[in-house]
């Protein structure tokens, strides 16, 4: 798969590291026809570096480089309410329609219908059979069925595994 970037977003990536030593001339200032000079050549390096390829003949298509990702800090979330139950999940024969909640119900969403949840409320749910988990947020009412507790949109029932067995055991982690 060839991923792309613009020659601006680029530059924007490597702006911290590989841009800075390159756009000072010797007397510390920049100017605008060394700038683009300094960021062709330097996106030309970092690409080559990087073991991409480099065509500069259509300059807003060019390979992305495969740098690595600093980690994101994710702020810790408070579980306010924990149980178990049955999840089934819904998808082909309601895409299109509306939630309860007004939404239109597209296919692949980490979404889900629950009884008494209110809308907007993020739900982690945890496939107990094989570990599995996905954050939801509920959108809908439902299920009316049994005593199943939620109800998964496509998207988040492929992520748990659930999607050949049609129902799972599952945890739920209301999240603040």
């Amino acid at each position: 798969m060839r991923r792309t970037f613009s020659l601006g977003a680029l530059a924007l990536l490597l702006s911290g590291s590989a841009m800075s030593p390159v756009l000072a001339n010797s007397s510390g200032a920049s100017t605008r026809d060394g700038e683009l000079q300094a960021l062709v050549v330097s996106t030309e390096v970092a690409i080559r570096d990087a073991g991409g390829t480099t065509s500069l003949d259509d300059p807003l298509q060019q390979q992305a480089p495969d740098l690595p990702v600093a980690p994101v800090a994710v702020p810790t979330a408070k579980v306010i309410r924990t149980f178990q139950g049955q999840a089934s999940w819904y998808g082909p024969g309601f895409y299109g329609n509306r939630t309860a909640s007004g939404e239109v119900f597209r296919p692949g969403t980490f979404t889900a219908a629950h009884r008494s949840l209110p809308f907007g409320t993020k739900v982690l749910v945890t496939n107990m059979t094989n570990g599995k988990s996905a954050m939801v947020r509920i959108n809908d009412r439902g299920p009316f069925h049994g005593s199943r507790v939620i109800d998964l949109a496509h998207g988040a029932a492929r992520e748990l595994g659930v999607t050949s067995s049609g129902i799972a055991s599952v945890k739920l982690q209301v999240i603040q």
